[in-house]
């Protein structure tokens, strides 16, 4: 893979799980880091790290479905750094149900989450990538920028219990296909990673009840032991994929070994096929 020095990545959810490996992996390609999370202090203990191991990262924790959060989180990567190469909408989180015990509520944030903060987060940084590419061509440069969605194997093959989940993620392929035909002339690739059962602590196996508030709402963390034995069954390789491995995949798309692919939703589980 190519290297990414001098390059400013943006990354959202990125102080756990799949985030802050992808964070990592991106600081030791040369990349300077903005590193979000919905808490400040997984934020700031990925950005410590970075640090401590000679790269550049600084926090920037929020919640990603807040009003103004897109534009503020733009702005910071432009104030430290004076530029954005690099997107990765990576947060997120589940709220289960069947459709029949679902409320409107559930149904919504996992749109506010997955298909509407991307979506604000690529708006706001639409003005800089803009200008920053038609400078670039006046001047004869070229400069190939990233964008990595996030999707899940669910949005391709469904999931019982989890129709907002992966109606939203199934938005996210939407989003993908359609912004790099916008931005493609911008020289910008979009493409997305679909995952598959990646073990992070939203999908360790567990029979305990282990309960969390995620952005205001009730969460069960975990997946019941059952289940996941389950899953390993389907999956050709016959086990879970490491946050490690799942971040070497969105890695590949911000590589300049990449630049002439755009577009693209690569499945990142095993050879599993739902």
């Amino acid at each position: 893979m190519g290297n990414i020095s001098k390059r400013v990545a943006l990354v959202t959810g990125g102080g756990r799980g799949i985030g802050r490996e992808v964070c990592l992996k991106l600081a030791r390609e040369g990349a300077s880091v903005v590193v979000n999370d919905l808490d400040a202090e997984p934020a700031q203990e990925v950005v410590a790290e970075i640090v401590n191991s000679g790269g550049e990262a600084i926090a920037f924790p929020g919640s990603v479905t807040a009003d103004g959060f897109a534009e503020k989180f733009v702005k910071a990567a432009l104030d430290e750094y004076g530029d954005i190469h690099i997107i990765v909408n990576n947060a997120g989180y589940t709220y289960d149900a069947f459709i029949h015990k679902m409320s409107d509520h559930q149904f919504d944030a996992m749109y506010e989450v997955h298909a509407k903060a991307p979506f604000r987060i690529l708006r706001a940084a639409s003005h800089h990538i803009r200008a920053a590419a038609k400078l670039e061509a006046a001047e004869g440069r070229s400069v190939c920028r990233k964008i990595v969605n996030v999707s899940s194997a669910v949005a391709l093959g469904g999931n019982a219990g989890q129709v907002n989940y992966s109606a939203m993620k199934s938005a996210v392929i939407g989003l993908t296909k359609t912004l790099s035909k916008e931005w493609g002339r911008l020289n910008v690739t979009v493409n997305c990673v679909a995952f598959g059962y990646i073990e992070t602590r939203l999908t360790k196996a567990t029979d305990e009840k282990n309960i969390v508030e995620v952005d205001g709402n009730t969460v069960q963390m975990g997946v019941p032991k059952a289940a996941v034995a389950g899953m390993k069954m389907l999956i050709p390789m016959g086990r879970a994929g490491t946050a490690e491995e799942a971040a070497n995949g969105i890695y590949m798309f911000c590589s300049p070994d990449s630049d002439y692919i755009s577009g693209q939703v690569v499945s990142i589980a095993g050879g599993l096929s739902l």
